[in-house]
């Protein structure tokens, strides 16, 4: 299983006092096809746009990263004391007080998914990564500005306002980006969808083997559960053989994943179903209030995927700039 090793050794620096900071990297996959057909069963899956999304979800190693950047006052609440649970949390570990928090994260947690994290704490952390992951106080250049504009926005009310910026770079994904990357099945722009996101229209198992696929991790009423006790998460990418037609893994079970939809107003949207719960099939959306922070809800984020055309205009920019030095020379 391929993992984000750099993510790892970033981490050690961390938890060892927080001396250096060094970027994440988030592992992504392509996803193609823009301008694909709706599941005509729901309605969700069409994307207009060529896009980028996490290959799993975000880590707790990777949220201790971004806590450390971020979080030595916490103003906005980024951190949930919930999260140094060892068995349903995430393994994160806060130190000191006020205005010098520090963070580390267990060595077992590093690669499962970041839990008891809300609509807006996953917001501020695309925000985060949509600036270049600087470092400094939850303000407009780090936490409150960036795909979304947030400014202090803590309430429900306050959330469900909030809404993707035009040229964003990073953002949580919508609903349509999260149920293509799940179900569609990568055959062009057809109407085509699995039920289930392990490439499968059949339920999946629970075998931490995975050697035949069509695996997750989630709650049956029956075998062994948790499945990789003592932790009740699994390793991001465990189930090996049992990602999306796109190369995602875990988009069913795990944790439930926000995304950006509203549902009756007051709520935003979860996908994916959870260790706790089942809800990994295509017809299964559930919600929440943005403020919810709870043990078996986490996220993955959306990169975007620059036109051809700006490409073009950047590579001419990079030729011009050397005329220029060149001359100058």
């Amino acid at each position: 299983m391929k993992k984000a090793f750099v993510v790892t050794a970033a981490l050690v620096l961390l938890s060892l006092g927080g001396i250096a900071q060094a970027n994440i990297t988030i592992d992504t996959v392509a996803v193609g096809n823009k301008g694909n057909t709706a599941d005509p069963l729901t309605g969700y899956g069409s994307v207009g746009y060529n896009y980028n999304i996490g290959k799993y979800e975000v880590t707790a190693g990777q949220y201790t990263a971004f806590l450390s950047a971020v979080a030595a006052t916490d103003t906005y609440g980024l951190y949930n004391a919930s999260m140094s649970n060892t068995s349903t949390g995430s393994g994160i570990t806060r130190s000191g007080a006020s205005p010098s928090y520090t963070y580390s994260v267990a060595t077992a947690f590093i690669d499962r998914p970041v839990n008891y994290v809300s609509w807006g704490d996953s917001a501020r952390f695309a925000n985060w990564l949509h600036n270049g992951q600087p470092t400094g106080a939850q303000a407009l250049a780090t936490t409150e500005d960036g795909a979304y504009y947030l400014n202090g926005a803590t309430t429900n009310a306050a959330l469900n306002a909030v809404t993707r910026k035009a040229g964003w770079t990073w953002a949580i994904t919508s609903e349509d980006e999260w149920y293509k990357a799940a179900y569609h099945k990568n055959d062009g722009v057809t109407g085509n969808y699995f039920d289930y996101p392990t490439s499968s229209d059949t339920a999946p198992g629970r075998d931490m083997a995975d050697a035949s696929g069509n695996n997750a991790n989630y709650y049956t009423g029956s075998g062994d559960y948790p499945i990789d006790s003592p932790y009740y998460t699994t390793v991001a990418g465990e189930f090996q053989n049992s990602d999306s037609p796109y190369g995602t893994f875990d988009q069913g079970g795990n944790v439930f994943e926000w995304n950006e939809a509203f549902n009756y107003s007051d709520y935003r949207c979860l996908r994916g179903g959870s260790f706790y719960y089942e809800g990994l099939q295509a017809s299964w959306r559930d919600l929440a209030s943005p403020t919810t922070e709870i043990s078996d809800v986490g996220f993955r984020v959306s990169e975007v995927v620059p036109e051809p055309s700006s490409l073009i205009a950047l590579a001419g920019g990079l030729v011009g700039l050397l005329g220029i030095r060149r001359r100058r020379a």
